[in-house]
């Protein structure tokens, strides 16, 4: 239809606008057209949304699916990338020298690389720190998938995995005098402590094929 009226076309310019800004309302209307909009946005930019998983992440049932995050020190100073991997909760900890996209995705392949025959799938916050999350998907041959804005409870592990953390290093933590040694340590820690949800068996038993000794009897 042609439109010549001036107030008409600035009618037709604020609708438009309008449906821009609709998908925070929708979102917030229904839980089926929310997961559509949510997951056109989490593509933008090559980002996959985390409703597109298979369920196999979601069963548990295989070792090599992750979970990643940062945390973050003292601000302008060095973060932690911090990994679990959803079946043996498994951690791993990084430094990496800042929170920029480039710092973090070499402090991630340098961590994952190592195990890389054990990392089918990553699931990452929705930070921009892992912008460069295609670089690490084609390192590692590992699909990337992010969680939806303000969803932290959808990398629970994760998330439970950093509260950890922050029990030996707590926030405003300068890390730029953190040592490797104290970030192994750190590991180790949590590597090694037995899980009610793992059969009292530790992560590091889990991942690294390890047999826990067998109690004797007299």
């Amino acid at each position: 239809m042609s439109v010549t009226n001036g107030s008409t076309s600035m009618s037709m310019r604020t609708s438009a606008v309008a449906m821009i800004s609709m998908p925070t309302c929708v979102a917030r209307s229904g839980a089926g057209n929310a997961t559509g909009i949510m997951t056109a946005v989490a593509k933008s930019g090559g980002r996959v949304s985390i409703g597109e998983r298979p369920e196999i992440i979601e069963e548990r049932s295989r070792t090599g699916d992750w979970e990643a995050d940062t945390v973050i020190g003292k601000p302008g100073g060095p973060v932690l990338l911090t990994l679990a991997e959803r079946r043996t909760r498994y951690s791993i900890i990084a430094k990496a020298p800042e929170k920029s996209a480039q710092a973090v995705t070499d402090a991630l392949l340098t961590a994952l690389q190592p195990h890389a025959d054990l990392v089918h799938t990553l699931t990452y916050d929705n930070g921009k720190e892992f912008a460069y999350h295609q670089t690490v998907a084609k390192g590692l041959d590992a699909q990337g998938y992010f969680a939806h804005p303000y969803h932290s409870w959808e990398r629970g592990l994760n998330e439970n995995t950093n509260g950890l953390i922050r029990q030996y290093l707590p926030k405003g933590t300068d890390f730029r005098t953190l040592t490797l040694e104290k970030l192994r340590s750190i590991m180790d820690r949590l590597n090694n402590r037995p899980r009610k949800c793992l059969g009292f068996k530790t992560p590091n038993q889990l991942f690294s094929g390890i047999k826990p000794p067998v109690a004797l009897t007299s």
